[in-house]
């Protein structure tokens, strides 16, 4: 006998006895293992140009149901989720956790107030426009655990934005179809989609991670649609499943950067299919041009568009002045309504009031208080601060060898090279610097506030240098320096370093404001040591009245995310506070822990965000079950076992790179970052854990020519009863637990779950 035929797992069906044949999962015998799509998509490849037969149009209603059978089963499910969904959304009429944030957001939009979030706008701009169409004004500020007044139509924001956690269910169905999954592993990653209750309770509140799941559903789901083109390039349908993965990923990105680790799913599929391409010595160059040609323009340039389309919206609509104003660029502000730059002398002089910005990526404004270094000098504290506040103003007055500023004498305006002393307007400080380390960027000198109207020294002498200007131009063409436009940096006279802040974020001690420090060694294109005259004061002047320049928004854009960025870095633990709210991320797929997502109270109705255990544990251990397969297939693999057959092969990996990876790039960054993590940031892996576990039962089980139909039945059955069994129990804690906690028996089933 030969080897290859000796060492085959599983003996061909046309040889196999019929009664260890059974009948498949999609209800055909053994031999024709896969349903129609499967057999149309895996049996063998498509022809190049040609295409799959639509059936003739249905002649009677039976006709027609077995026709759209495959839209019939998720129509079902969608009904049942929007059962889930909708049922006692409003019953908690609190400000219910994040919507203290999420909702305040969608007030400023109304309100059309620039504010300053970490995410980027799709979201919240979203939740906005749910709040306009459902006729909310924007006038409630959304305090945490405030009641919502009558005029805020709290359950109806609530029921619009559940419908993105609504369709997560239908999707759940159409992805594992397409994956290639059969009937029975459709319906269980389905049922666990719909009855999971931390994506459940997540979805009933004015939030972003509804959408942030929908769309991350919405790529995966648009992947595998183009899997399923992959035999017919370049045609119609082929270009509309890449286009679509191409905006559904631009719209993942625009509602939490966590929509990049999906984006890196498709990035690895589409390298792998094009060093796949690659060795296909039948294709054309030319060919092989135009695949680079199509992805980069859907994957790539279309996402992007998407993505920046999002901040521009988000421009046009913020166009007043807000609280985050000075997160963003001077010119951009000066161009908001309500904004009084515009109205600030255009020139400074010794004597103005000013406020000073630093021009780098996230900077904010040059500021002091009364609090001093706890180390170093223990002299005041000099930060930068993104907030407006008076302690962000500083007089300019002359270096203390020359005469003060005589306010009754001719104007001396301020021009490059000039030596000047920054004197802080509340406390009457000045800035100093002096050989003592800084508290963070030990290389560097501490920059502190020293001194009196009286007291100080030559440590207090900053020289003027002018960068350049905006309207006037280079270096040579500023005469005098203008508030807004001109670019200056501040060297120091004694030690020849220069102000700099390059969002270090100081200890609690420093409020978590970004160091300003004095640095020698730095770059004449270092943005960082780059600072402009934002407001300017000056009673002697003439008040401006000028047309500013639009600030270009791709500057702007650049700026934000930036800004976003370091303000994201910035949200670490903090040793010296307990966050009892805060997980560690290998807790999440044991469920080591769940979140109060409100008060505790007797007479409160009380949210714990917590998942289903079934569809948790099932998920964590199918993905260790499925690594350990793919091993044991490779080692038999290597001793010419002969387990696939090709097309068998494609589906069973694809399935398996998809969850596990999709997984692994979902979980594995909240392990290396250093922010603060919370459960519910597992959310997104779970759905690849889910798609594994699926995955899993279809290959072992229910594609199995070892198990007859009855245990196949069984298997799907028992599932089913623990997920939606489970599902019941826990429910309260998705739909509200109503009176003392301690009369709900039964929901602690770890020690470590803070419900009771």
């Amino acid at each position: 006998m030969p080897e290859d035929k000796a060492r085959r797992r599983v003996v061909r069906a046309h040889n196999a006895p019929e009664h260890d044949q059974g009948i498949s999962d999609h209800g055909y015998p053994a031999e024709e293992e896969r349903d129609v799509y499967e057999k149309m998509r895996l049996s063998k490849p498509v022809p190049v140009g040609t295409r799959r037969r639509v059936p003739p149009p249905a002649t009677n209603i039976q006709e027609a149901l077995r026709q759209n059978m495959e839209h019939i089963i998720p129509a079902i499910y969608t009904l049942l989720s929007c059962w889930t969904r909708f049922h006692d959304i409003g019953k908690s009429n609190y400000v219910v956790w994040d919507e203290a944030h999420f909702g305040k957001f969608g007030s400023h939009y109304l309100k059309r107030e620039f504010y300053f979030d970490v995410h980027p706008p799709l979201g919240k701009m979203l939740v906005g426009l749910v709040g306009g169409l459902a006729g909310y004004t924007g006038n409630f500020d959304f305090k945490s655990g405030a009641q919502y007044p009558d005029d805020v139509p709290y359950t109806a924001m609530r029921v619009m934005l559940s419908i993105f956690g609504v369709l997560m269910v239908p999707l759940a169905w159409y992805t594992a179809r397409e994956m290639g999954m059969g009937h029975r592993a459709s319906h269980i990653v389905t049922i666990m989609t719909l009855c999971d209750l931390a994506w459940l309770c997540i979805s009933r509140f004015i939030l972003l991670d509804a959408m942030l799941l929908f769309f991350t559903f919405l790529v995966i789901f648009c992947l595998t649609k183009f899997h399923s083109e992959r035999f017919e390039p370049f045609e119609p349908d082929w270009w509309l499943w890449l286009a679509l993965t191409g905006i559904s990923i631009g719209c993942v990105c625009s509602v939490k950067w966590v929509g990049f680790f999906a984006t890196a799913v498709v990035g690895l599929y589409t390298i792998e299919d094009l060093w796949d391409k690659f060795g296909d010595l039948r294709m054309p160059v030319r060919t092989y041009f135009y695949h680079w040609v199509a992805r980069a323009c859907c994957l790539i340039v279309l996402p992007f568009i998407v993505y920046a389309t999002c901040f521009k919206i988000h421009f046009i609509v913020l166009n007043h002045s807000g609280p985050g104003d000075a997160q963003m660029p001077s010119l951009f502000q000066a161009n908001l309504v309500g904004n009084d730059f515009g109205r600030n002398p255009v020139e400074a002089a010794f004597g103005s009031r000013v406020t000073l910005k630093n021009m780098g990526y996230g900077g904010g404004l040059l500021h002091s208080h009364v609090q001093s270094f706890p180390t170093g000098s223990k002299q005041q504290q000099v930060t930068c601060y993104h907030y407006k506040d008076d302690n962000n103003h500083w007089n300019i007055a002359p270096p203390w060898n020359e005469p003060a500023v005589d306010l009754q004498g001719p104007i001396r305006f301020l021009q490059d090279n000039d030596v000047i002393r920054l004197q802080h307007s509340s406390t009457k400080r000045n800035l100093h610097s002096h050989a003592v380390p800084a508290p963070v960027t030990k290389l560097a000198n501490e920059v502190s506030c020293y001194g009196n109207e009286t007291v100080g020294d030559n440590h207090d002498h900053w020289i003027v240098e002018v960068v350049d200007d905006l309207k006037q131009g280079r270096r040579s063409n500023v005469k005098r320096i203008h508030s807004l436009t001109t670019r200056l940096r501040f060297k120091h006279k004694r030690f020849g370093c220069y102000l700099r802040a390059a969002n270090v974020i100081l200890p609690q001690w420093g409020f978590k404001q970004v160091e300003v420090s004095c640095e020698k060694d730095t770059s004449p294109s270092d943005t960082h040591t780059y600072w402009n005259i934002e407001n300017h004061w000056n009673d002697r002047l003439p008040m401006a009245d000028r047309s500013h320049s639009s600030s270009p928004f791709f500057r702007d854009f650049w700026h934000l995310n930036v800004a976003m960025m370091t303000s994201n870095n910035a949200l670490v633990p903090d040793p010296d506070k307990e966050d009892i709210l805060a997980s560690k991320p290998f807790d999440w797929p044991l469920m080591h822990l769940g979140l109060r997502m409100c008060g505790w109270g007797d007479h409160q109705l009380k949210y714990y965000l917590l998942g289903n255990p079934i569809v948790w544990w099932s998920g964590a251990a199918s993905l260790v079950l499925s690594v350990i397969a793919l091993l044991v297939y490779a080692l038999r693999w290597q001793r010419k076992y002969a387990d696939f057959e090709p097309a068998e092969l494609d589906k069973y990996l694809f399935m398996n790179k998809l969850s596990l990876l999709g997984w692994a790039l979902h979980f594995g960054p909240f392990v290396i970052m250093g922010r603060v993590t919370y459960v519910h940031h597992y959310l997104p892996a779970l759905y690849f854990a889910v798609l594994s576990f699926g995955a899993l039962l279809d290959h072992f089980v229910f594609s199995s020519r070892r198990l007859n139909a009855r245990a196949k039945w069984t298997v799907f059955g028992l599932i089913v009863f623990a997920v939606v069994d489970t599902f019941w129990w826990f429910k309260g804690i998705a739909f509200g637990i109503d009176g003392p906690i301690g009369e709900h028996k039964g929901l602690q089933w770890r020690k470590s779950w803070n419900i009771y």
